[in-house]
This record gives structure tokens, sequence and C-alpha cells, in this order.
């Protein structure tokens, strides 16, 4: 339990924080095909003997880059390019695992297997996690002018096309992050969930940072907790929490939940025909 609680919390933050840049961009799409791309890079790295994290990486870079290429190079829409190599390479990922003779770790890597993670596992996932936060902390000012206004970002000297690269590499890593606590088939959730809970509740960047770590540390640990002790799955139970979270904050938040605008409308009119 200490070791699940230590991975699900690391993993929370760092998938929290790049989820608030997720939300504003409209990379939810994105986040979602980098989670299933790496799916062929975890089976190739099991056949060779290597740490999971190696291939999914190289993988989860490598199908970001080829969405690039063929957006650029082709009249194909984004989202249709998306969709393309996501799940063309979801589907090599099937059929290289279709090859393996015994599939039990891989299916912990589909769906998540936090209570059983290794010290290498530990070591790579605490290692990748104090790269991204740290590089998150040193382009946080370059990064957030580009998710609000990559023009005016231009205009001062920055270049978007590289902050957009950078963005999309600390994407892959954190997918990787993820892959342990929850696995390739929730981790979209992990990079969404946190950062559209705090857009509803704050309007403020850096208030929502903050939002996003606290709604995904507290889930990660309570959903880590409930799997223990009714023997559920560890990935599920992170994303259910969260996703309830998420659901409170749509129902009750006061500026942008649904029974929030309805309450102010109210009063809006009360006090109109007083």
């Amino acid at each position: 339990m200490q070791r699940a609680l230590l991975v699900s919390v690391v993993t929370g933050t760092v998938c929290a924080v790049l989820s608030c840049w997720m939300t504003l961009i409209g990379w939810s799409l994105l986040g979602d095909a980098v989670s299933h791309a790496v799916l062929p890079g975890v089976v190739l790295s099991y056949l060779v003997g290597v740490p999971f994290a190696v291939g999914a990486l190289v993988f989860g870079a490598g199908s970001v880059a080829l969405i690039g290429v063929v957006n650029r190079t082709s009249r194909v829409k984004e989202d249709a390019v998306i969709g393309v190599v996501f799940t063309a390479m979801f589907a090599v990922g099937v059929v290289l695992l279709s090859t393996v003779p015994t599939n039990t770790d891989l299916m912990h890597i589909l769906f998540g297997n936090v209570l059983g993670v290794s010290d290498t596992d530990i070591w790579l996932i605490m290692a990748m996690a104090a790269v991204t936060l740290t590089v998150v902390a040193l382009k946080h000012r370059d990064l957030t002018l580009f998710a609000f206004d990559p023009t005016h970002a231009h205009a001062i000297g920055l270049s978007p096309r590289r902050l957009e690269a950078l963005l999309l590499g600390l994407l892959s890593v954190t997918v990787v992050i993820a892959l342990q606590a929850v696995g390739i088939i929730m981790v979209v959730a992990m990079v969404i969930i946190p950062g559209a809970t705090a857009y509803l509740l704050t309007d403020r960047f850096e208030r929502m940072l903050g939002i996003a770590v606290a709604v995904s540390v507290v889930a990660s640990v309570l959903g880590t907790y409930a799997s223990f002790h009714l023997n559920v799955a560890t990935g599920g139970a992170i994303v259910v929490v969260q996703a309830s979270a998420f659901a409170l904050a749509y129902l009750f938040a006061p500026r942008h939940g649904v029974l929030g605008r309805a309450t102010a409308r109210r009063r809006a009119e009360t006090t109109a025909s007083s």
C-alpha cells in the first residue's frame, strides 16, 4: 500500500499539472491518442526484456511526431490524423500482444497494477516525474502564454512550434508515468479530468493548477484505499473518484456549474422583479 500510494500520488500530481494545459488548448483527443499508441512499445519492451517505460516513451514520442508530420504534409484535418495514428498503433499493439505466450504482465499495463510496482518501476516513475515537473516549472510562463495566445507568444520572440513540441513531449512522458497506476485504457482520464474539473471551479490559471493537483491527489489516495478494501481495480477506482469530483463540479460549481448558474439566474430575476 505504501508503494501504491507513493506511485498514485506522484502520478496524480504530474497528470494534474499537465491536464490544465491539455484542457485549455483542447488536446483531449491527443492525450487519448498517445495513451493508446504506446501499446506496441510496451509489448516490444516485454519481448526484449527492458523496462516497459523505455518502449512506451519511444512509441509515445514517435506517435506525436508522426501525427505532426502527417498533419503538416497532407490536407487531412488534425482530428482525423490523430484518429488514424492512434487506432493504427493500438491495432499493431494488439497484434503483437496476441503473439506473446503469456500476457499476464501486459494485461496489468492495459488496466494498471499499482499494487505490484517494482523498485525499478518506482525509480523510473520518480525520475520521469522529476524531469517533467522541473521542465514545467522552468517553462511555465511560456507554456501558459502559448495556451492562451500563441500569436502573442510568436510576436514576443517565442516559437509556438517548439513550445507545442515541448508540451507534446511532456504529454508522452506523463502518459508513461501513469501507465503503472491506471493502465493504458484509462490513462487519458488522468490527464484530462483534473484539469477539466478545476476549469469549472476557477477562472485563474494559477489557482486552476492548485485545484487540479488537489483533486488528483485526493482521488489517487481515496481510489487506492477503495481498491484495496473493496478488492477492485485500482486504476478504475481512481478514475471513478476523479469522475465523481468532476460531476460535483459540473453540478455545483458557483459560477460555471449547472445548478450554480441556475441559482444565479433566479437571484438576478428576483432582484430585477423587486
